[in-house]
């Protein structure tokens, strides 16, 4: 089945759903979408600490101090 098709099927079972079965599918669309930009941030996290890219903890608390400015 196509990415077309498989999509226009979803839009089908959603739009016949009840009430509950509409909040289950957007909870469990949005927490997918949610993990994947978790996934997206792990990995550039550890580009930065593979390339170095890293602040002892004295150095982000004045970066931080330096925003309430």
């Amino acid at each position: 089945m196509s990415t077309i098709e498989l999509k226009q099927e979803l839009h089908d079972i959603i739009n016949n759903g009840d009430d509950k079965f509409v909040q289950l599918f957007h909870d469990m669309a949005t927490s997918y979408f949610v993990q994947i930009k978790k996934d997206k941030m792990i990995a550039e996290s550890e580009k930065d600490i593979e390339s170095g890219n890293i602040y002892a903890q004295e150095e982000v608390k004045k970066m931080i101090a330096n925003w309430k400015e």
